[in-house]
């Protein structure tokens, strides 16, 4: 018996070591990919159902669009979803250019100077929240500092930053947090270079611009595509620093969606869901696009280098 089984052991793993090398990866995968699918999977499909009203709330189960229509008309609707792109593109705007700046300063910095620059990588948001809060309020310590040096005579001659119309305390706080993680991707992307194509250039005769613009920028370019990926996904689908932080009208889509939800109502659940399922649709579109652009950018380089 103890033969048998030894055998037919020996024939499952010889068999499996058969499997395509992509076959057996998806095998090993399947387990988490299947439990995240179902959580997330599954809450996906109880919003959609809630949503055109298949499962009411307050028990009325009559499927209707109702949901979406009053969703789409909600009055805060445009200017929430032109608020959270706007903070989304800016910040990582901002944030990828002088990233792209200082990952090349520090390319060939040394060890604790890089670890310096990436101090912020694992505090958590909530954490720079409370900072910035603590710091640049009207009460915080920096107009507590001004008005005890004798350069401000009350915190009302502070510049307002936090909760602002301007949202300027959320935009300095995605900054704050999201510089050190671009410059971390593009360092690696540039610390993996192969600098021959750079020392041909200069040998070449050009200029350290022309270099950067014509070489070393796009050798770069997938890392910064991918790096503002996750950067604009983040930002935009964010709730809790734009909801501590930020202005009160407009608020962005998330806290928006937030604001639908908690509303004693129940009745206007329905329409609270169609909202997240906005956002959500949103951000997959955002995502495909990026996807897009990504995939074209790196045929364009292949065929290129191909040439």
């Amino acid at each position: 018996m103890v033969g048998l089984t030894s055998k037919l052991s020996r024939q499952h793993l010889f068999q499996w070591r058969r499997w395509p090398t992509w076959a057996r990866a998806y095998l090993l995968l399947l387990p988490a990919v299947g439990m995240i699918g179902l959580l997330f999977g599954g809450g996906l499909i109880l919003a959609c159902l809630q949503s055109i009203g298949i499962i009411g709330i307050l028990g009325d189960t009559q499927p209707s669009l109702a949901a979406y229509g009053a969703a789409f008309s909600h009055p805060e609707l445009g200017r929430s979803l032109w608020l959270s792109f706007y903070l989304a593109m800016v910040a990582t705007g901002l944030s990828t250019v002088i990233s792209i700046g200082l990952a090349l300063l520090l390319r060939s910095a040394g060890r604790w100077t890089t670890i310096a620059c990436q101090i912020t990588l694992p505090i958590p948001h909530l954490v720079g929240v409370a900072g910035i809060l603590l710091l640049l309020s009207p009460s915080g310590f920096l107009a507590r500092l001004l008005m005890a040096l004798g350069w401000i005579q009350s915190d009302q001659d502070v510049p307002l930053l936090v909760n602002d119309p301007n949202n300027w305390g959320v935009l300095l706080h995605f900054l704050w947090k999201e510089i050190p993680f671009i410059t971390l991707i593009l360092l690696a992307v540039l610390r993996g270079m192969n600098p021959y194509y750079e020392h041909q250039a200069r040998a070449l005769g050009a200029n350290p611009w022309q270099c950067f613009w014509n070489v070393t920028l796009p050798m770069m370019k997938p890392g910064i595509l991918s790096a503002s990926l996750i950067v604009f996904s983040y930002i935009f689908a964010s709730f809790e620093v734009p909801f501590l932080l930020g202005s009160t009208r407009p608020r962005t889509l998330p806290v928006l969606v937030y604001r639908a939800f908690t509303d004693t109502d129940l009745g206007k659940r329905p329409e609270a869901v169609a909202l997240g399922l906005i956002l959500s649709g949103i951000s997959m579109a955002v995502l495909a696009l990026y996807l897009g652009l990504t995939a074209k950018s790196r045929q364009t380089y292949a065929e290129r280098g191909d040439s």
